[in-house]
């Protein structure tokens, strides 16, 4: 039989995982049972009524958080010319062709978002192997591939999230952390959730958002009781 720390038996000890929780309680829950000694990510696993093993059903895009996320945002962007100096002057970290290019290849620099202009991407595409598997891959669906480089780094920059479901049609996503209060975090979670009903499928049927619940990075998670967020999640 598996052993439970001593940290988690704290943490069960306050939070009964059998229930469903309203938004603020559940929120209340997972800050009283930090017990960790860094701030910790607050998370959202969302289940959606999809099947994922059919291609027109799987949802990804972006969404800007209200109140963010609460860490800094690493921004790369791959451009030249005049869009290089709009790209520094709205706050990208990074900014180059080439050069950029082989510091990614060589892991100095570990990005958190990838912009690119379309006349760079004949450099970015050979990157796959190093941007693919961390999904930063830059896609024009994802707004991440632009002539607007300015807006794409300042939205970037505010915290804005890049959405995909996991082969369970499962979202993961970060939604703040710790530190922020149990609005801040509500909010959050309510602009997830209706970036993802725009995003519904038109072949998903039923219940879209099926099942919402929210976990710290080292504590244990709650099931948020839906009828609680005050907005339809069909």
């Amino acid at each position: 039989m598996k052993r439970i720390s001593k940290r988690m038996k704290r943490v069960y000890e306050n939070i009964d995982v059998k229930n469903n929780f309203d938004i603020i309680t559940g929120l209340s829950l997972l800050k009283k049972t930090s017990y960790s000694n860094f701030v910790e990510s607050v998370d959202a696993s969302i289940h959606l009524g999809i099947d994922s093993k059919q291609p027109n059903q799987n949802v990804k895009g972006t969404v800007t958080y209200p109140f963010g996320l609460g860490k800094s945002i690493i921004v790369v962007v791959f451009t030249q010319e005049l869009n290089s100096q709009l790209a520094k002057e709205s706050g990208a970290d990074f900014v180059g062709m080439e050069d950029l290019a082989e510091k990614i290849k060589n892991k100095n620099i570990k990005p958190d978002v990838v912009i690119a202009s379309p006349d760079a991407m004949n450099i970015v595409g050979k990157l796959g192997p190093f941007l693919g598997p961390r999904g930063l891959m830059p896609n024009p669906k994802l707004g991440t591939v632009t002539d607007n480089i300015k807006n794409a780094v300042i939205n970037a920059k505010k915290g804005q999230f890049y959405y995909k479901n996991d082969k369970n049609g499962i979202i993961h996503a970060a939604i703040g952390n710790i530190s922020f209060t149990e609005n801040n975090l509500k909010e959050n979670l309510l602009t997830l959730l209706l970036a993802l009903r725009k995003s519904k499928p038109v072949h998903s049927k039923g219940q879209f958002i099926q099942k919402i619940s929210l976990s710290t990075t080292m504590g244990a998670s709650v099931i948020v009781d839906k009828s609680s967020l005050n907005i339809s999640l069909v």
